[in-house]
């Protein structure tokens, strides 16, 4: 499993509307300006977050984004599971996959779910408040 540039980029946006928000809305440029991430990739991201509820987003004059939600209640695995669609090492444990023919006598599958259980526990483990410490 590697994580995109799309899936780190998510975790960078709630870190900067984590720190320069309170409360009020910040301009998708200004994030794309501080982070280093160009307004068309942004606009690839923050919808996906806005529609799941993560961030709210308002157009116009005085709008941007915002948290829903306090850092802290945001946990990593849930950002990266919207933005990365699964965390899954292996195609057979991905969400909705089609049981695999040789399950039931797969020697390295329980191997891959212990593996899948760690990641899934690690990162729902952290949030978005950890994150903003600098050191996990």
């Amino acid at each position: 499993m590697i994580i995109s540039t799309r899936g780190r980029y998510a975790l960078r946006v709630m870190i900067d509307l984590a720190e320069n928000g309170g409360g009020e809305y910040i301009a998708m440029k200004k994030i794309a300006e501080r982070q280093g991430i160009s307004l068309k990739y942004l606009e690839r991201i923050l919808p996906v977050l806005t529609q799941n509820g993560i961030v709210e987003g308002v157009q116009g004059k005085g709008g941007g984004y915002r948290l829903t939600r306090a850092p802290s209640e945001y946990k990593v695995g849930e950002i990266l599971r919207l933005t990365e669609g699964d965390l899954a090492p292996v195609s057979c444990l991905e969400c909705g996959a089609e049981p695999c023919s040789k399950s039931a006598e797969c020697r390295t599958l329980p191997m891959w779910t212990k593996l899948h259980d760690i990641i899934c526990d690690y990162l729902d483990s952290v949030t978005i408040a950890d994150l903003m410490k600098e050191v996990i």
